[in-house]
């Protein structure tokens, strides 16, 4: 039986592997204020961080007693969602409540 031609070059094809660079991490911070509540600050850290209510206890304390407390930390566009989200739900209870984002340290 005659081999059959499929027209195929006999060149190896290399495999060229790139690396791909992590993207850089930014930190989900909320700001201590005079006005919002610590239990909306709970819920906050609940429902858009899906914090457990220890964790979330915990991250409101470091806001209340430190001034500032890192809610997360997440790739950019996920962080400016967060902010967004956050921002909303405060607005929507008259709250002032800060949130922004920072770049993790040891990224840039």
């Amino acid at each position: 039986m005659p081999e059959r031609e499929y027209g195929f070059e006999e060149d190896v094809a290399t495999e060229s592997r790139e690396r791909l660079k992590k993207p850089p991490l930014f930190r989900v911070l909320l700001h201590n204020d005079d006005f919002t509540t610590m239990e909306f600050v709970v819920e906050v850290l609940r429902r858009v961080f899906g914090k457990s209510e220890a964790e979330a206890f915990r991250v409101m304390w470091a806001v209340h007693t430190q001034g500032v407390g890192c809610a997360g930390v997440y790739t950019y566009e996920v962080a400016e969602m967060k902010v967004e989200r956050v921002t909303q739900m405060a607005r929507a209870q008259e709250f002032p409540l800060l949130c922004t984002v920072e770049e993790e340290p040891g990224e840039g």
